[in-house]
């Protein structure tokens, strides 16, 4: 008999990858989502009727439990960078992920995987990472076997770090950033599904697992081959703390005053106190090596999908080789 996953936030950036590769695995795949009319292309991560989109709110007792009843594994993707009405880090990291765990405990489900977060403390300043800290607590408290897997910042084609930073500077002659010698240690995301589906077919001891990529560079250093990839020069300016703070109370004050119309998803407070730390492997840490994975690098995945911020597009390439014909005539 055909085996079943639930993903909670599978049409999400990392989501989707775990439910395409557990569709690829002859899996039938749920996909848990607030909005499933709006996710209807997960459909195509598998054959007819092996994914489907199913309505479920983190938030609800009832609407987890009808998500996961039934599942041989559960995988729990759901997680918020920034906040936004009902949808706290406390409500979707700490309740949501204690709710996940609580009902895959009661409906006997063999196999649960939680995605966290490199930076997990429960004693951070950062409301992010305490809740994804006390998220993991509370996983464990209710489902002792699962597999927690802690990524550091995760890119690819979807993804909101390269592609928001590349998108600002089309239009700007400076880069702003805050925290610029802080440590980074990025992940392909299909690394971490790979990890999530690996865990989700019982192949992995249960335990926490932090994935890092083998590239650790400064947030600076980051930028820098960003721009080096889309083919345009720019300053990149460190924001000192102060001036990082005004600002996002600034962005945060419009956000209050326009009663959410407008979303601060620029800088907030609490991603300036993330900002400022390392988020790199622990030494001593399980990770891909126990995994039996080998972590893909930046440079065979960035030029797939930074290439539309260069200048010329996807003509860059050419014109590149044109111009090198032509210094050697």
């Amino acid at each position: 008999m055909t085996k079943l996953v639930t993903i909670l936030g599978g049409s999400g950036f990392v989501g989707r990858y775990v439910a395409r590769r557990m569709a690829r695995a002859g899996w039938r795949v749920r996909v848990a989502t607030r909005r499933p009319n709006e996710r209807m292309y997960v459909r195509t991560y598998g054959d007819v009727g092996q994914v489907e989109p199913i309505l479920c709110n983190i938030r609800d007792d009832a609407s987890v439990s009808a998500a996961i009843a039934g599942a041989d594994a559960v995988v729990n993707c759901a997680g918020i960078l920034l906040e936004s009405g009902k949808n706290s880090f406390d409500a979707v990291q700490v309740e949501g992920a204690a709710r996940v765990a609580r009902f895959a405990a009661l409906h006997g489900v063999p196999q649960l995987v939680h995605i966290s977060a490199i930076g997990a403390d429960a004693n951070s300043d950062s409301d992010y990472a305490r809740s994804k800290a006390e998220g993991e607590a509370a996983v464990l408290e209710h489902f002792p076997s699962a597999v927690i897997l802690r990524p550091s910042i995760m890119f690819g084609t979807e993804d909101q770090f390269f592609n928001r930073f590349a998108g600002m500077v089309r239009f700007a002659p400076v880069l702003p950033i805050a925290g610029a010698d802080s440590r980074f240690q990025p992940v392909y995301v299909d690394d971490t599904a790979q990890a999530a589906a690996k865990a989700a077919m019982g192949q992995v001891e249960a335990g926490v697992y932090e994935l890092g990529g083998p590239d650790i560079e400064t947030f600076r250093e980051l930028m820098q081959r960003m721009l080096d990839e889309i083919r345009r020069k720019r300053v990149i300016v460190n924001l000192p703390g102060f001036v990082a703070r005004i600002i996002a109370r600034l962005l945060g004050a419009a956000q209050f005053l326009t009663a959410g119309l407008f979303t601060n998803s620029t800088l907030t407070l609490d991603q300036i106190k993330n900002l400022g730390r390392d988020n790199v492997v622990s030494e001593g840490a399980k990770g891909f090596a126990e995994l039996g994975i080998t972590p893909t690098p930046m440079e065979l995945i960035l030029p797939d999908y930074l290439w539309r911020f260069r200048p010329t597009g996807q003509y860059t390439a050419i014109n590149e080789s044109a111009a090198s014909l032509r210094s050697q005539e």
